[in-house]
């Protein structure tokens, strides 16, 4: 993966460009412990015993928690215009969780630069369009577009 950082021009022209993340295994502790940030110990994510017997047969991550994960899974696979100074998460659109993340999978991201554009006092607003994949599963987990604003 790469970290690409480009005059502006230059970068608007790698629009349509993809890049893919390494794998994460998504742990049971990790599961537990999104949960217990967020107090949502729904019996599908923290027991497994439980699980076994509900609608997807085990535990399965947070939707949120997959979606958070989006920033680790980027992290060095991003575009950034040459003299950037800071980023900043500007939200998100169209996030659609389309089936569950079963805790010991593995996960990664498909990342499509969808757009560069050029905001007032030197910011720029970069979009990617994210495909959560798990392995051995030819349907995603989710999908989103991520906005981020790069300040230079």
């Amino acid at each position: 993966m790469a970290l690409t950082v480009l005059p502006l021009a230059k970068l608007k022209e790698c629009a349509g460009e993809e890049r893919t993340s390494d794998w994460l295994e998504i742990t049971q502790e990790m599961i537990n412990g999104f949960a217990d940030c967020t107090g949502d110990h729904n019996f599908i994510h923290v027991d497994p015993e439980r699980a076994k017997t509900g609608p997807f047969g085990g535990t399965v991550a947070h939707g949120f928690l997959t979606l958070s994960l989006l920033s680790r899974l980027a992290a060095t696979a991003i575009w950034l215009p040459e003299g950037v100074k800071d980023v900043l998460n500007y939200g998100l659109n169209r996030v659609r969780f389309i089936r569950p993340v079963p805790s010991g999978s593995r996960i990664r991201s498909v990342m499509k630069l969808a757009g560069v554009e050029e905001r007032e006092h030197g910011r720029v607003l970069i979009t990617i369009h994210h495909t959560l994949l798990v392995e051995g599963s030819d349907m995603p987990a989710l999908t989103a577009e991520w906005l981020s604003l790069c300040l230079t």
